[in-house]
């Protein structure tokens, strides 16, 4: 019987994954980490849950304190960010630093087990041939989650079960059913835990960053309006601008160094390539030469065709096949060949 620990959110979806891989008998522990307090999954309320469960599932159930690492590399990351002008991208980073890794070490040195599993929506594969495991797509492309999963490392991919991966998400909700899960009925969280902590990003940053007002200009300069903030706004956005026009405007730029949010029309935001840092090659060898690949560089995205071109200091140019809106600095750019997951990185500029 092989030892698993899987972390339990509290939702229906880690929920679920325990259960699964309790019928298929492995000796199962849960472990919930304690991020933040305040409302939603992986605070308090998800606790609860996550304990519940596991008093259904007649299993163990651990909790650790995260909160100072999850202040320091996501909280203290994402304030930083959005001060300098940026729009980072939290749950990747959360993913490797917060989450799995410290899971993993936990499970090793408290529990002496190596295999740990998530609720989320992917696979994972070895490959003989490359000594490697490669990341896939989920199944139900609607809830994959992959793209959030790109900066995962081969020893962690190594002892990683993704159960809910080859199942859609009604496939999940009928299993919580049959297994007569407290959560089965339990709502779907929609956004980051922060949002959901805190009622939106703009709530969440007030806390930290003092509101500096400044104008709002078009590519020639003219001021337009007043912005509440760089901080409250983010490439490609429409809504909420507070100014009007003869025609739909964009934010097309974020400029910290004069405190303006400049803004054009759509066209005018098109970009034909982007530098990516910081890139985890995982299914494949990092290449020495341009390459051609699928794109996706945003979550609910369509993944598109672009050239990858090594620069230096694993820094990438991305050339895209056809003209791009709203590419952003700070997110993520997770490179596909179809299902497999090639590689991911920061979008520099």
């Amino acid at each position: 019987m092989s030892k698993v620990v899987v972390g339990l959110s509290g939702g229906v979806d880690s929920s679920v994954a325990a259960a699964s891989l309790c019928n298929q008998n492995y000796e199962v522990s849960g472990l919930t980490l304690w991020l933040m307090k305040g409302k939603g999954q992986c605070c308090s309320e998800g606790m609860v849950d996550a304990a519940h469960i596991c008093e259904q599932l007649s299993i163990p159930h651990y909790i650790v304190d995260a909160k100072e690492l999850f202040k320091k590399n996501i909280v203290d990351y994402l304030v930083s960010g959005y001060r300098s002008g940026i729009t980072p991208s939290p749950c990747s980073q959360c993913n490797r630093s917060v989450k799995f890794k410290p899971m993993l070490d936990y499970a090793e040195k408290e529990l002496n087990c190596n295999l740990i599993a998530t609720g989320h929506y992917a696979r994972i594969r070895y490959d003989k041939e490359t000594d490697k495991y490669h990341l896939l797509r989920a199944i139900d492309r609607s809830k994959d989650q992959s793209y959030f999963l790109y900066d995962l490392p081969q020893e962690i991919l190594a002892r990683t079960i993704f159960p809910l991966g080859e199942q859609t998400k009604e496939d999940t909700r009928r299993m919580a059913t049959e297994f007569k899960l407290k959560t089965a009925n339990k709502p779907e969280s929609q956004d980051l835990c922060l949002i959901e902590s805190y009622g939106s990003m703009a709530s969440f940053l007030e806390k930290y960053i003092q509101p500096q007002t400044g104008n709002i200009v078009n590519l020639k300069g003219k001021v337009l309006g007043n912005h509440k903030g760089i901080h409250n706004y983010t490439i490609g956005q429409r809504k909420g601008l507070g100014i009007s026009a003869s025609e739909p405007l964009y934010v097309l730029k974020l400029d910290f160094r004069n405190n303006q949010v400049v803004v054009g029309k759509r066209s005018d935001g098109l970009r034909s390539s982007c530098i990516i840092k910081d890139v985890n090659w995982i299914s494949i060898f990092e290449p020495n030469a341009p390459m051609k690949v699928e794109v996706q560089v945003r979550y609910r995205s369509l993944a598109v065709y672009a050239n990858i071109i090594p620069i230096e200091n694993n820094r990438y140019k991305l050339v895209f096949e056809e003209l791009q809106f709203g590419i952003t600095a700070g997110q993520a750019a997770v490179l596909y060949n179809d299902d497999v997951v090639l590689a991911g990185g920061i979008i520099e500029k």
